[in-house]
């Protein structure tokens, strides 16, 4: 273990890439996309062919829950194994890759691949670890997730981990050096990215980086720092926080605590389960964006869900007319009577078939309209036999909701500057607040590590 990175639970990795293969059929997006879009998945099938793919060891989760995904899981593995035996494989010892990615708005983000270690994870509310949840985690969504990974010879990462560097000092140094051709940054790969998934370029990074890096980390997490950005120098220090792949990170860490009943204490920090392979990328990156994440339900009445929202938020006023959209909010609130300065006052738009409206609740309890709107869902789903999607994408959810039996929730994005200063203040947020730009733009299935 690399000695630079001690106590900042991040480290380089023995990582795992394509010895040789069409890197552009070998790379797919996070499986936890495009999840009411099977068409989308038949379409990288039709793609990848035969060739070598991370598609053939990864489970989208649009087949969750549907028949055959145990013998899927067992085929995953063994795709896995015969990876790892036929060579298709190379390893990078104890590396650090320096990631430029093309978005498919033409902007760069930029991020580092390294491992995190479990130990130094805790998707608890309130917790005080270095490497913190920003959502509440799902607890029913890890068990289907724990089937996929306990027998897995690999991981294949789509984590994403922020840290809050407004003075960029981590991550930027690497784009300068690359930039300038400097020989402690070798090139590895280079290639577009399938179905709108814009271009990708990764560096191996050099062992002069590496001290700069870990220097830089160091300083993010200390008492100065945290007092400096969030007046909270006596907290426990946030050094890292999930952006992307909360679920997925659980999921390792479930793992990881389930091997620990079965190995002695004296084994742990051997364990490759341990470690789990992510990329972090700095908070303040130009690129990075935060979009809304939308809800749709299927199966349901629409009228029956807005009464049913309106009678949960005593003085919610509804607004059916599309021309209520294109108005300013400050329009909308004078619409709905909202006395004039009520700045905590909520906007949440909804559509179905034949209508387009919003509900403006006027005094809500929760900081965020995500909150307001999850809270009722969790309760009036409970009740009702049918089922709710978590969506990317204003026009996607829009299509989705317009189809018979459906209704579409859209969501306002939060600023992404609150993220760091409310998980240190309040603990994590809605799940489901938040995603780092649209969903092909999420991160692709390239590199891979050992687990076991």
């Amino acid at each position: 273990m690399n000695s630079l990175f001690e106590n900042l639970g991040f480290y380089p990795a023995d990582i795992l890439l394509p010895a040789k293969a069409d890197m552009e059929k070998w790379s797919v997006v996070a499986c936890d996309q495009f999840t009411s879009q099977p068409e989308y998945w038949a379409e990288a099938e039709e793609i990848v062919g035969e060739e070598p793919s991370t598609l053939r060891v990864i489970l989208p989760e649009v087949k969750l829950g549907k028949d055959g995904v145990e013998e899927e899981i067992k085929t995953i593995n063994d795709n896995m194994v015969k990876y790892l035996e036929s060579d298709v494989f190379k390893t990078l010892e104890q590396s650090l890759i320096y990631v430029e990615r093309t978005q498919s708005d033409g902007k760069v983000r930029h991020g580092l691949v390294g491992m995190v270690d479990l130990e130094q994870y805790d998707f608890t509310p309130g917790s005080g670890a270095l490497i913190r949840a920003t959502e509440g985690t799902v607890l029913s969504r890890i068990p289907p997730r724990v089937k996929v990974r306990e027998n897995a010879p690999i991981e294949l990462p789509h984590v994403m981990l922020l840290i809050d560097d407004p003075e960029r000092t981590v991550i930027e140094p690497l784009t300068e050096a690359a930039k300038t051709g400097c020989e402690c940054m070798e090139k590895i790969y280079d290639f577009d990215l399938m179905l709108g998934g814009g271009h990708i370029c990764g560096y191996m990074v050099g062992d002069s980086k590496k001290a700069d890096i870990a220097k830089a980390l160091d300083s993010l997490k200390s008492a100065e720092a945290m007092e400096k950005k969030y007046g909270m120098g006596d907290s426990a220090p946030l050094l890292f926080a999930v952006g992307d792949g909360n679920h997925s990170l659980a999921t390792a860490k479930q793992c990881y605590e389930n091997l620990k009943k079965v190995t002695p204490e004296a084994e742990w920090a051997d364990l490759p389960a341990r470690y789990a392979l992510v990329e972090v990328v700095n908070n303040h990156d130009d690129a990075l964006k935060f979009e809304p994440i939308h809800r749709t339900l299927f199966g349901v009445d629409a009228e029956d869900v807005i009464t049913s929202f309106m009678k949960a938020y005593p003085g919610c006023v509804r607004i059916a007319k599309l021309s209520a959209l294109t108005s300013s909010d400050a329009d909308i609130l004078k619409q709905a009577g909202v006395a004039e300065g009520a700045s905590n006052a909520q906007i949440i738009t909804y559509h179905f078939a034949g209508e387009t409206g919003v509900l403006v609740v006027p005094n809500p309890v929760k900081q965020l309209a995500v909150g307001t709107l999850q809270a009722f869902l969790d309760d009036y789903m409970n009740s009702k036999d049918a089922e709710i999607d978590y969506v990317h994408g204003d026009d996607v959810v829009m299509e989705l909701g317009s189809r018979e039996g459906n209704l579409s929730f859209l969501l306002p994005a939060m600023g992404k500057e609150q993220l760091f200063k409310t998980v240190m203040a309040d603990g994590v947020l809605p799940r489901k607040t938040f995603s780092m730009g649209h969903a092909q733009d999420k991160r692709y299935y390239t590199e891979a590590r050992k687990i076991r």
